[in-house]
């Protein structure tokens, strides 16, 4: 026999009562008296502190404070704790769901995340990429593009020799090559519209018709495998996890904008596109040591002076330059 509190559910009302089981039958008695089947009651987990709820089928529950005397009693009467709630009880149960927990979430960040956001970014529809590329060059234009201020000419040259790069891909929808005078420096980038833009700074840096070929390149390889759709999908189902763990999204809202202007591909994306446009530039006979020239070149400009903002969007190591040049020994670059 057990003391416990017993409350009717619909009032405020203590009732001071005892509690046992007997054959598979709970049974009450004190300031009131009642008999239930103890398999129709609906029994609390263990907890360190808190009293343990046994309810009723009306609603009524009673309270018990003595855990010993309880977890006896239940044990005499056949009624175990679940696994989990033995798992919370066993420092090592608790130690192995947690690392089983921080494995799965690192697989899934690092495996099954980038692997929906590329499935989900090839099957969307055409429109719905355009009108993403569509939005982010206007917020370009209104805050940090003029037009180019290049001669016509040279626009018409560069236009020409990347038609005639981009022919050899066989696409089925065609790249539009965006010309644009920069106020954050030589640059150049790929939107989910099928836009290359490409300003002024970078061509008068380069100044090379090989090498634009080549960043250009780099480039269409962003948009063929949708890198920026995909970093879309996965910035927002990481912001998402974050809502739903902390309850404050202002951070990711705040950091939009940031996003936009400074897309940081990782660094499995730079080097698909730097495996596509080695195997375009061979296709075309060009050399593929004209896109690690580009690098190259960058890098040398980058010392002494602030970063070259082209360069700072991709990691350059002399690990990337070596496999520039595996790409092109690769036997599906010829």
């Amino acid at each position: 026999m057990i003391n416990a509190r017993y409350f009717d559910g619909k009032t405020s009302r203590l009732h001071q009562v005892q509690f046992r089981v007997d054959d598979g039958t709970a049974y009450v008695t004190g300031d009131m008296s009642r008999v239930v089947p103890l398999r129709d009651l609906q029994i609390s987990d263990r907890m360190r502190h808190a009293p343990r709820r046994i309810t009723f089928p009306d609603g009524a529950y009673l309270e018990c404070s003595d855990q010993g005397e309880l977890d006896a009693l239940f044990s005499a009467s056949g009624v175990t704790d679940t696994l989990v709630v033995r798992l919370q009880r066993n420092w090592r149960g608790v130690a192995l769901a947690a690392t089983l927990i921080v494995g799965i979430v690192v697989l899934s960040y690092l495996y099954l995340l980038p692997w929906s956001a590329t499935m989900i970014a090839r099957n969307l529809p055409a429109g719905v990429e355009a009108s993403i590329g569509d939005g982010a060059l206007e917020f370009l234009d209104k805050n940090f593009f003029s037009p180019s201020k290049l001669p016509l000419e040279r626009q018409r040259n560069i236009q020409a020799s990347f038609t005639e790069l981009s022919a050899t891909h066989n696409s089925e929808l065609p790249i539009a090559l965006v010309f644009r005078s920069s106020k954050i420096g030589a640059n150049a980038f790929a939107l989910p519209s099928r836009q290359i833009v490409l300003t002024d700074e970078l061509v008068n840096l380069l100044n090379n018709n090989d090498e634009l070929m080549a960043v250009l390149g780099h480039e269409l390889g962003h948009i063929e495998e949708h890198h920026f759709t995909r970093r879309i999908i996965q910035s927002s189902a990481i912001a998402a996890g974050t809502a739903l763990l902390f309850g404050d999204v202002s951070n990711v809202i705040a950091g939009v904008p940031t996003v936009l202007l400074d897309l940081k591909y990782s660094r499995d994306t730079e080097s698909d596109a730097d495996a596509f446009a080695v195997h375009l530039l061979i296709k075309n006979g060009m050399s593929p040591d004209n896109l690690a020239q580009v690098f190259e070149k960058l890098s040398r400009q980058q010392k002494g002076v602030e970063p070259v903002p082209y360069l700072s969007r991709h990691p350059l190591t002399q690990e990337r330059l070596s496999n520039i040049r595996k790409f092109a020994l690769a036997p599906d670059a010829h």
